[in-house]
C-alpha cells in the first residue's frame, strides 16, 4: 500500500476520546467531492477495546479468526463508522484485528481498497504499514495518556491538531514542544475539532501529491 494513483488521509492521537472521529467526519463533509473511502481500524485485547479503554464487543466471534473488515451499512448511527458514512464518505470499513496484529489484516486491506482513489484511514498503528500523503496527529495536552503508537510516530505528522491549549511544560516525557513550532498546529474545538484552515491545509497537501510535488 498504497496503490498507484491513491491519496491518503491518516488521522490519529495521542489517546481516545479526543476528537479523532469527529475531525475525520468534519474533513469528509468538507470534501464530498473527492468520494472518501473511510477506515476505522480498532485494536482490542482481553475483551478490552483499544479505543475505549473499556469492555466491549470489538473481540470477534471466533478467537480463530485474526481479523474481521466490515463494511458499514449504517445500522448503528452511533458508531465511529457510520458517523463517517453519514459525513459523506463513499463507504466506511472497520477493521477489527487483536493488538498487534495489523500486519496479517494489511493484505486484506489492500485489497479491499484497490482502486479507491482517496482513503483516509482513523488509525495510528497503520503508519506501520503506509506512508500516507497526509498525516494529522491529534494532540490533547489536558489528556495524560499517550499511546505507545502515537509517541513512535509524531515525528512524521504533517500537521497538528490541538483540541486544547498548549501547557507550558512538555505534557508527556520525551514530546519534543518544538515540533509544534516546526510544522504546522491547529487549534481547534468541539465539535468538530476542526477548521477551516485545517481542511483547506489538506485539500493542499493533496493537490501537490496530485501534481506530483
Amino acid at each position: 500500500m498504497k496503490a498507484e494513483g491513491m491519496k491518503t488521509l491518516v488521522v490519529g492521537g495521542n489517546s481516545r476520546n479526543i476528537g479523532k472521529t469527529s475531525l475525520a467526519c468534519a474533513l469528509i463533509a468538507s470534501s464530498r467531492e473527492l468520494e472518501w473511502t473511510a477506515v476505522k481500524v480498532t485494536q482490542f485485547g482481553h475483551g478490552v477495546c483499544s479505543s475505549t479503554g473499556e469492555p466491549c464487543g470489538c473481540a470477534l466471534e471466533d478467537p480463530e479468526c485474526p481479523f474481521d473488515i466490515a463494511v458499514e451499512r449504517g445500522e448503528d448511527p452511533g458508531c465511529d463508522t457510520a458517523r463517517m458514512l453519514r459525513a459523506g464518505a463513499r463507504e466506511a470499513l472497520w477493521v477489527r484485528v487483536a493488538t498487534g496484529g495489523l500486519r496479517r489484516a494489511m493484505p486484506d486491506v489492500r485489497k479491499r481498497l484497490a482502486g479507491r482513489e482517496h482513503v483516509l484511514l482513523e488509525s495510528n498503528s497503520v503508519l506501520d504499514f503506509i506512508v500516507p500523503d497526509v498525516y494529522l496527529a491529534v494532540l490533547h495536552f489536558d489528556e495524560r495518556d499517550f499511546k505507545a503508537s502515537a509517541a513512535r510516530l509524531h515525528e512524521r505528522a504533517d500537521a497538528f491538531v490541538l483540541p486544547a491549549a498548549v501547557n507550558a511544560s512538555p505534557p508527556w516525557p520525551g514530546f519534543d514542544l518544538s515540533l509544534l513550532k516546526r510544522k504546522p498546529a491547529f487549534q481547534v474545538e468541539p465539535p468538530t475539532y476542526c477548521s477551516e484552515e485545517i481542511a483547506a491545509f489538506v485539500k493542499a497537501c493533496l493537490g501537490r501529491c496530485a501534481a506530483g510535488g
